[in-house]
């Protein structure tokens, strides 16, 4: 047809491109929520083991009742380890959600930590390998500081044996999942190291060996 490249062209655009996707997804999400989901956790996250990897539960945290409204999380685990040996020390936050449909779904801390006062420095992607995993796991990284304090924090999304850097990412495979699995549970997985001494590279390394150190033992406690 005469002058349709003109007329239609903008559908070959990158935002028009971007604009269907999002419309999919608005379909796909409307037609999942229609269904009903039930995937319990395999072991509640209190018999999470207090030693893993000899690192040791140092302090058992406790999640307030208004954060505790405001997550509205199915179940979740707050620790600080502590390695004897090498003398470091590491926090685990744990936040896990048998279903998003309600609008329960993860706070990405790359919101929540500006929210309460802790300022990002720095940001990329680190890969951790894990023994048993043919590639390593790809997660978040952060520096952050409120004052004179400084902390590295490292999470990501899981679900079904996924290990998620992106919140797009996230959104994706919950809309694939809900569509093929009629499932959309998912847990946020957050480790803090605070830093000492202005050493950056030795806090990101206490957080990665905290995290090899768990990893496989958290799979046996989330859905696969």
């Amino acid at each position: 047809m005469p002058g349709s490249n003109g007329r239609f062209g903008f559908l070959k655009s990158t935002h028009a491109r971007v604009l269907t996707l999002v419309l999919a997804a608005q379909l796909l999400g409307s037609f999942a929520v229609s269904r009903r989901e039930t995937v319990p956790l395999r072991r509640p996250l209190a018999e999470f083991p207090a030693e893993v990897g000899g690192w040791n539960v140092y302090r058992e945290g406790v999640v307030e009742q208004e954060v505790a409204d405001i997550l509205r999380a199915d179940d979740v685990l707050t620790r600080t380890y502590y390695d004897p040996v090498r003398r470091r020390g590491a926090s685990l936050f744990v936040a896990y959600f048998k279903s998003q449909r309600t609008g329960q779904a993860p706070h990405s801390p790359k919101n929540c930590l500006p929210g309460s006062g802790w300022v990002p420095s720095e940001s990329d992607v680190l890969e951790i390998p894990i023994a048993g995993r043919a590639v390593p796991i790809r997660v978040n990284r952060y520096v952050v500081s409120k004052g004179e304090e400084r902390s590295v924090v490292l999470y990501w999304y899981q679900s079904r044996e996924r290990v998620i850097a992106s919140e797009y990412s996230a959104k994706f495979y919950l809309v694939a999942d809900a569509i093929r699995y009629n499932r959309t549970d998912t847990a946020l997985i957050r480790v803090v190291v605070p830093v000492a001494g202005n050493d950056v590279q030795r806090s990101t390394d206490t957080a990665r060996d905290f995290v090899q150190a768990f990893f496989s033992v958290l799979r046996d406690f989330l859905p696969s």
